[in-house]
């Protein structure tokens, strides 16, 4: 790991050497500088894809565009400058919320309607405990205890973002660990889905509360209920719809870049809305996923291909004909997933690293904001262990610590805060720590746990 290490940093070191004196020169421009912005894209998609390497030891790759975001946002402490402009940049910050929008979306698309079915009252108790447990403890306890004085706005937001659970990096440890189809995984991933889903709509009530200035039971009733109404509503309305509007594209024509254009507006359209009626976008981009499906597609032409592939094999021996359909199925359930990942690719990372670069390293130099970080830290830990208890007769431990990792879905709900002005950068950057450590310790715990199950 010292080899990739030093070898990263001779890197940066010869960027900053070679792109020196073009931000230099760029300094004082009253116009905006695309070419600038262009050149800060290209640096922080190839940080973050250099940032890959903590995948060598075992981590998530979230881990290491966070890692590296708070390194560029951080070298002004050293003196260099250059990054400093990529936290304004306004074209940059908009790719940046597009990445959050895309990326719950990609969310969406994964954890499908007939997934949350099949989860099972289990998966449901876990979910609820999950959610419920981390925000009392984020929301009553911590944040009053570790941070007197602040608004209640503040502390329903830390109570929020401990309610996250990262689909993503629950499945990639289960994954790395080989035990995605036992019991536990399957507790664990089904818990994650609805963990979503609840998270969202705590997401919107309390930043609606933060809007309006206003905590009544009626308010938050209704908040509540038009999130659930939406979501539902998308869902079962998108059923009915997104057939249709295939068909009708298909017409025009059946080709993946019309696949692609009707998926990605779809999701578009419901953030859209979703923050047209005050919810947050990501919520609308989370329910469009949802909605879509292979079946809303099947006018196009791969879906044409799938019909013949499956009409061909038809009277062909029992078994081969089993392994064709079993091969062919993922690629088709998969389709409209590997048509947004490409554009996921480039914006979502982006985003990690614009997160990243939020941190203020300076804001932890003092005792009471390091012990913030912890308590915060601590809490996240015990709230998703508690969910643990509700498995079942399984192993509850590895349930519980299943539940922790925050990823990528805690830190929208923090630049959501911060984005409100309800979280101060000192917050936000305990926060960021806090997702980093659930992220960095759930790996090697859940192993230790797992194999004492063995």
């Amino acid at each position: 790991m010292k080899k990739y290490f030093l070898k990263f940093s001779l890197f940066l070191l010869l960027v900053l050497t070679v792109i020196g004196p073009v931000a230099a020169a760029s300094e004082g421009e009253s116009v905006h500088n695309y070419a600038t912005t262009f050149l800060f894209i290209a640096i922080i998609l190839i940080m973050a894809k250099l940032a890959g390497l903590v995948e060598r030891v075992g981590q998530p790759a979230v881990l290491g565009e966070l890692i590296i975001g708070v390194i560029l946002g951080n070298l002004v402490l050293l003196g260099i400058h250059f990054f400093e402009p990529m936290k304004q940049d306004p074209i940059i910050a908009f790719l940046s919320e597009l990445g959050v929008v895309i990326l719950l979306f990609q969310i969406g698309l994964e954890s499908n309607i007939q997934k949350m079915k099949a989860v099972g009252f289990r998966a449901f108790l876990v979910a609820c405990i999950g959610v419920v447990a981390p925000f009392i403890l984020g929301t009553y306890l911590v944040g009053p205890w570790l941070m007197p004085g602040l608004t209640f706005n503040a502390y329903l937001f830390i109570g929020a973002t401990l309610t996250a659970t990262s689909v993503g990096i629950t499945a990639r440890v289960f994954r790395d660990l080989n035990k995605l189809q036992t019991k536990e995984a399957q507790i664990v991933l089904g818990a994650a889905v609805i963990d979503d889903v609840l998270g969202l709509i705590i997401l919107a009530v309390v930043s609606a509360i933060a809007t309006v200035g206003s905590v009544g039971v009626g308010l938050i009733t209704w908040i509540t209920a038009k999130a659930i109404l939406f979501l539902v509503g998308s869902i079962v309305v998108g059923q009915i719809v997104a057939p249709r509007l295939g068909k009708f594209f298909a017409k025009i024509n059946t080709g993946t870049g019309m696949k692609f254009t009707l998926a990605i507006s779809f999701g578009l359209m419901l953030a859209f809305l979703a923050q047209k009626i005050g919810l947050a976008p990501i919520v609308g981009a989370f329910a469009a996923g949802l909605v879509l499906d292979p079946v809303h597609f099947r006018y196009f032409k791969d879906a044409n291909i799938v019909k013949d592939v499956k009409e061909s094999v038809e009277g062909m021996n029992e078994p081969v004909r089993k392994k064709i359909l079993e091969t062919l199925e993922p690629h088709v359930h998969r389709h409209i997933e590997d048509l947004i990942e490409p554009i996921g690719l480039f914006l979502v990372p982006i985003f990690f690293v614009m997160t990243g670069m939020g941190v203020q390293l300076n804001t932890l130099a003092n005792l009471p904001i390091l012990l913030v970080a912890l308590g915060i830290t601590v809490a996240a830990f015990v709230g998703k262990i508690i969910s643990g208890l509700a498995a079942g007769k399984v192993n509850k431990m590895a349930v519980g610590f299943g539940m922790i990792p925050r990823g990528e879905v805690g830190l929208i709900f923090a630049m959501t805060g911060k984005g409100l002005n309800v979280i101060s950068d000192q917050i936000f950057s305990a926060i960021v720590i806090m997702v980093i450590l659930t992220t960095l310790l759930t790996p090697p715990i859940l192993t230790y746990v797992l194999k004492r199950q063995n």
